[in-house]
């Protein structure tokens, strides 16, 4: 597709998001406890669409956003030949990925030199052998396999005073009930950047044994 042409489509995609996205599907998991705004939730094994990108939390998201919208868009070679769109999924989430091993969730991380991973679950229905390949070479594909998480629910914009308070509260309430952290902290955003923030919906995840 000519670049220009290809502009206008993501531009037009992008506009359509706003009211897909709070359906937009989410990966496949079951709520084992639920406790107010806390969770433990049982994943499955899924796919990441992820993407490096440098400056702060919330410039960062924004900024990883477009590229990964750009992939699913169409921005991609399919297996058989032209492109495939992919569903929109949430949530976009981001964690520090000098700590992330190869079981961490999907990221938006921060790295060693302070850049970020900002990543896209694809929907269930795609395999590593059947996702088209992503025109740009930034873009990772990465098998996780499933594992068991403990998330937190608030609202607002990415910011790190907060992420760090919902944080130290997930593991507060973690530390009370028993469970071990074996991941590092996820930041989960479940709307596009342009949602007015108090309307956006965020998640901590962590990590635990099973």
């Amino acid at each position: 597709m000519h670049p220009i042409l290809k502009t206008a489509a993501l531009a037009l995609g992008l506009l359509a998001l706003p009211a897909a996205a709070h359906a937009a599907e989410e990966p496949p998991h079951t709520v084992v406890i639920e406790d107010g705004a806390i969770q433990i939730r049982d994943y499955a094994p899924m796919i990441l669409a992820e993407v490096e990108v440098s400056g702060d939390m919330g410039d960062a998201g924004n900024a990883g956003f477009r590229p990964l919208a750009g992939y699913i868009f169409g921005g991609n070679q399919a297996r058989s030949g032209g492109s495939d769109a992919i569903a929109m999924t949430a949530p976009v989430i981001q964690t520090r990925s000098e700590t992330i091993a190869m079981t961490a969730p999907v990221t938006q991380s921060m790295t060693t030199d302070g850049s970020w991973r900002v990543a896209f679950v694809m929907p269930p229905e795609w395999t590593m052998e059947t996702l088209p390949v992503p025109e740009d070479a930034a873009i990772i594909l990465t098998e996780i396999p499933a594992r068991r998480m403990a998330t937190i629910r608030f609202s607002g914009g990415p910011n790190d005073a907060r992420f760090a308070a919902k944080t130290e509260e997930l593991r507060t309430w973690l530390s009370v009930q028993g469970y071990e952290v074996v991941g590092e902290p996820v930041y989960a955003r479940y709307d596009p950047p342009w949602i007015p923030t108090f309307f956006r919906r965020n998640e901590v995840m962590l990590e635990i044994a099973r």
